[in-house]
């Protein structure tokens, strides 16, 4: 079955799940199955590093471009709450993560709203200026 693990994918999951659910554990691709497994676990802490820092992205540039403020940037802001919030929710786990994600998730957003707004990156403070707890209030938006 590893070959198929490795020529279809969509088949080899179907066939696992199969298996898994008829208990014929001696045919289970074991070490694929394990990678898989693993995998999805990095994909969620990725996907909470992703969506903290595309919000945090569009904090900066609300707060330091408040001449272009738009209702898809708070679209935006509001969607990659939700998105945390439904992750953490599915996941009560990681809800520590996001507050270890905090400053390099903040880093990386802050090199993207200075190449996204054009301005230099010095204009934005080298730590997080913004609490977790307010990056993640509904309602909260920074100051200009």
């Amino acid at each position: 079955m590893s070959e198929k693990y490795l020529t279809d994918f969509s088949s080899w999951i179907n066939q696992t799940a199969q298996l898994l659910r008829e208990r014929r554990w001696q045919e289970i691709d074991v070490p694929n199955l394990i990678e898989e497994v693993e995998d999805l676990g990095k994909s969620e802490r990725r996907g909470i590093a992703s969506q903290l820092t595309r919000l945090l992205l569009h904090l900066l540039k609300w707060q330091y471009q408040p001449q272009r403020r738009s209702d898809s940037w708070l679209d935006s802001i509001t969607d990659a709450r939700t998105q945390l919030e439904l992750t953490i929710e599915d996941s009560p786990s990681l809800r520590s993560y996001p507050t270890e994600q905090l400053e390099e998730s903040y880093q990386r957003a802050r090199r993207q709203a200075a190449k996204q707004t054009g301005m230099e990156i010095s204009v934005f403070p080298t730590v997080c200026p913004y609490s977790l707890e307010v990056v993640l209030a509904e309602n909260w938006l920074p100051e200009s």
